[in-house]
């Protein structure tokens, strides 16, 4: 497999589950706003939206949108290693939490990467994103991870989240269940790995 990503983007949520499951892949880094693999190839050949994540399955099939992507490494690797069983409760509560991150926190986050947008409308989003924090915070309150005491791939997702606060100067210390969340993820292996790999240790 080869995971198409750029460093700190959203595309660190599939590399962490793909560190998680001790799977074989390749990287290959992407110039986002070129829409330019290393080699000055188009990548929207590879992915017409142009975004990443990306994943190229051995089959030469390519999959893209980070939950779905998480999902099919998770159901690759060890038995309910990093997602529950297909067809349970438990796996429908992963499929709300990642599609929570992604429509509500994920969305939430993009006006802000926008240089040209203006003050009041940063405020705006950074008051929406504040909104949804404090929701997960209390329904983390707890917990290790958002769905008990095992590593999900959603909890990566919502830690590359998080890490977008630091850049974005949005503060956590009013939400001391994300604050140790952070923390608790930050610490995995896989998870170091990943960001090594990426060149954002030297960053967090």
């Amino acid at each position: 497999m080869k995971l198409y990503y750029s460093p700190g983007a959203c595309s660190l949520s599939p590399h962490i589950a793909l560190c998680e499951a001790g799977l074989p892949f390749e990287l290959e880094k992407v110039d986002i706003r070129a829409k330019k693999l290393a080699d000055g190839s188009d990548y929207t050949a590879v992915n017409p939206k142009g975004s990443v994540p990306a994943l190229k399955l051995d089959d030469g099939s390519v999959l893209t949108e980070g939950p779905a992507i998480v999902q099919l490494i998770a159901d690759k690797a060890k038995a309910g290693q990093l997602a529950p069983a297909n067809g349970t409760m438990e796996r429908y509560r992963l499929q709300e939490w990642l599609n929570y991150i992604s429509t509500d926190l994920h969305k939430s986050f993009g006006p802000l990467f926008a240089p040209t947008l203006g003050d009041d409308a940063k405020n705006f989003f950074r008051e929406r994103i504040a909104k949804h924090l404090g929701q997960v915070d209390r329904q983390i309150a707890g917990k290790d991870y958002l769905l008990g005491s095992s590593f999900s791939v959603a909890d990566g997702y919502l830690f590359v989240i998080l890490t977008w606060c630091e850049r974005l100067k949005i503060d956590l210390s009013g939400f001391a269940n994300l604050v140790a969340f952070k923390a608790r993820v930050a610490a995995r292996p896989a998870v170091q790995q990943a960001m090594e790999q990426e060149g954002l240790l030297h960053k967090a």
